[in-house]
């Protein structure tokens, strides 16, 4: 949209309400109950444009290109459903062993066009699913210690929030470049990494290139 109209501004907002999968604990369902312990409200906004105004408008991180993919052999992996008792959220407990063994080809299809094959060389934006699919990315691409730091803060903080996690990670590493004085809005690095993680289960890889602070 902001490509192909010049000079709009597209103002994208997240907001969940998680809360509506609260319920009492199960005896059949624990995985209902781990979703209601990691999952969290939350909302956020941002503004995404072309052609910035000099002087007058100041970007944060450019958004260089976006892929999707639906993993193999997920059906079930993460489901919400809408049931007479309300809505029921259910979570496989392979789901980290499933991001981690399929992360590395987004990332190689994402950055091969840029000669990127280093995942440490990059910032990372990467949806915090849970503690157990953060250990399994760091363990899998052998991630240096901090690489997740703005993840697992905001993980700490609020919970999963769904789609307004990235956002708040986002966010996260903006604040911290400014206050430690990096060069860069992405921790000092020029080339980022976003991933988004939801049922299907789907994989969201976004491209950022940072701005010189």
């Amino acid at each position: 949209l902001a490509e192909n109209n010049k000079g709009a501004r597209v103002l994208v907002v997240c907001c969940e309400i998680t809360a509506l999968i609260f319920r009492g604990p199960s005896d059949t369902h624990f995985d209902s109950l781990v979703g209601q312990a990691l999952l969290g409200d939350g909302a956020a906004a941002l503004i995404v444009g072309a052609d910035p105004l000099p002087g007058v408008e100041k970007p944060l991180f450019e958004l260089v290109s976006a892929a999707q993919t639906i993993l193999p052999d997920t059906e079930g992996a993460a489901d919400v459903h809408l049931r007479e008792a309300g809505a029921t959220f259910h979570l496989r407990k392979d789901v980290p062993i499933i991001v981690s063994n399929n992360i590395e080809k987004s990332l190689v299809e994402a950055f091969e066009p840029l000669g990127i094959s280093d995942w440490n060389s990059i910032f990372w934006i990467a949806h915090p699913g849970g503690p157990a699919i953060l250990d399994q990315l760091e363990e899998k691409l052998t991630l240096k210690p901090g690489k997740l730091r703005a993840t697992r803060h905001i993980l700490s903080e609020y919970g999963n929030l769904a789609s307004v996690c990235v956002l708040f990670i986002l966010d996260e590493i903006r604040k911290k470049s400014a206050e430690e004085g990096l060069k860069t809005t992405g921790e000092g690095l020029e080339w980022g990494v976003l991933f988004g993680f939801g049922p299907g289960f789907t994989v969201e890889t976004i491209v950022l290139h940072s701005i010189a602070t």
